[in-house]
């Protein structure tokens, strides 16, 4: 019965003090007021919307310009500031949102919560709440206020939404915040790989997008790092021939970052052409620049498949993630999918087959692997990352079953920087995605059926027609 109702919570309202925070005043070198967060309730915050869909609000007495910035950095719209009186704000926030009462959540802690969590569907308090807080409450947690009973509720809601979707997670199909599907039965999700084609350059990176668009592709993709972070130290004063003069490797790196003008800029022309856009992320502050742009999922690179403070910083994010596995061992690729099963049974994983060979010949590419990886993780969508110079392969590669396909893309494979030579140029990549969906229409669903197109050929060329079929091949 409690899981039921949980399953049916779309907002969760909460107190400030003594839930989200542990109660304490702290006050800053300018004598500014502020709060003191546990991570995990941040986290709570994060995994609610993105694993159960579910909202959080917060409904307080307090004025705490802290409060305000946390609520920013959660993306806590609902925020409720200096309340006085709670049942009235809860009602307002129910007929605004059209929700009914046992659709919303509360957690409190303490007397002036009292009133509004005799109206909510399901309710908690921390296990340091006051007695008849804890007499009214739902669930009791066993964390203190600000110590994550915001997240040990959060698990128990997203537990429960988890659990009304199982049947859903079986059919291998994901769906992304762009509308857009991968996963048996889907158009095959084409990736159009810019990574850092775009030599540091906004307008080559428009001009990518644009021919990815002409190409009809799903997607684009480009590469986030912190060169601080990714490059060595001991490479960083390297000097290194660029298109901006001889300058030192780390200049050179940093010269082929994006920052937050120019993903913004990315991010609107990508939704005003209608194409997604997405990253491959190679550290955790990248991914942390990354969760100002709300991108349909994220990209583990090969060379990061073993990077697990990486991935588990991915995984808070909720979106679903698209593991490459060139480079890698059985073992490697195992322990990786460990991680995240460990973490989430049903979050929303993607396996790449690759090898990561810049080109990589033929007799390197063994597709069979798609096979493999289908065998071996059946619950899961498993695509092709290529790095071949051929198109024909790829292609293949959807034949085999990859529900998702990605390559480099480049305007000219002359152009100065590491990855041209093994990108395909425009019309390249237009051919590529026809034949793709060539392939895909020729494919069918492997029911044999007599064509109206095979009725004349029949009558001309049988001797003996089927009864079935005389009347339909004489007419």
């Amino acid at each position: 019965m409690l899981n039921e109702k949980l399953s049916r919570i779309k907002l969760l309202l909460t107190d400030c003090d003594g839930v989200l925070t542990d109660g304490g005043v702290y006050y800053g070198e300018a004598g500014e007021e502020f709060k003191k967060f546990d991570i995990r309730d941040g986290m709570g915050v994060e995994r609610l919307r993105n694993f159960a869909g579910v909202t959080t609000g917060i409904i307080t007495g307090e004025l705490s310009p802290s409060l305000i910035k946390r609520a920013e950095k959660l993306k806590i719209t609902e925020l409720h500031l200096g309340v006085k009186d709670k049942p009235a704000v809860f009602k307002e926030i129910l007929t605004r949102l059209n929700l009914l009462p046992d659709e919303v959540a509360y957690i409190g802690d303490d007397t002036n919560d009292l009133e509004v969590m005799k109206l909510a569907g399901v309710t908690a308090c921390p296990a340091d709440a006051i007695s008849f807080i804890k007499d009214v409450a739902t669930i009791t947690c066993e964390a203190k206020g600000g110590q994550g009973c915001f997240r040990e509720f959060a698990e128990l809601i997203i537990a429960s939404h988890q659990k009304v979707k199982t049947v859903a997670a079986t059919n291998q199909t994901i769906m992304l915040n762009t509308g857009n599907k991968i996963g048996p039965g889907e158009p095959c999700y084409i990736i159009a790989e810019v990574g850092i084609n775009h030599n540091g350059s906004l307008e080559i990176a428009k001009q990518l997008i644009d021919e990815a668009v002409a190409a009809k592709a799903t997607a684009v993709k480009f590469q986030k790092r912190t060169p601080e972070i990714c490059v060595p130290k001991d490479q960083w004063e390297i000097m290194r021939d660029t298109p901006w003069g001889r300058i030192s490797y780390i200049d050179y790196k940093r010269k082929t970052e994006f920052g937050i003008a120019e993903y913004a800029t990315i991010d609107q022309y990508c939704k005003k052409q209608g194409i997604d856009w997405f990253v491959s992320t190679w550290d955790v502050e990248a991914v942390d620049f990354m969760e100002r742009f709300d991108t349909p999922l994220y990209k583990l690179a090969s060379a990061s498949l073993t990077d697990f403070p990486l991935i588990n910083r991915i995984l808070l994010t909720g979106k679903p993630l698209m593991l490459s596995t060139g480079m890698s061992t059985n073992k490697e690729i195992e322990d990786a999918v460990n991680l995240v099963k460990g973490f989430d049974e049903n979050y929303p994983l993607l396996i790449a087959h690759s090898t990561s060979a810049y080109p990589c010949k033929p007799e390197e590419l063994n597709l069979k692997m798609i096979h493999t990886l289908g065998d071996k993780y059946p619950g899961l969508p498993i695509g092709y990352s290529g790095h071949e110079t051929g198109l024909a392969t790829t292609v293949a590669a959807v034949s085999l079953g990859a529900t998702f396909v990605e390559r480099h893309f480049t305007l000219d494979r002359a152009m100065w920087g590491s990855d041209h030579a093994a990108s395909v140029e425009p019309q390249g990549f237009q051919r590529m995605v026809r034949d793709i969906r060539d392939v895909e229409t020729g494919t069918g669903d492997g029911i044999k059926k007599v064509y109206e197109s095979e009725l004349g050929p029949m009558k001309r060329l049988r001797v003996n027609i089927s009864d079935e079929y005389k009347d339909k091949s004489l007419a």
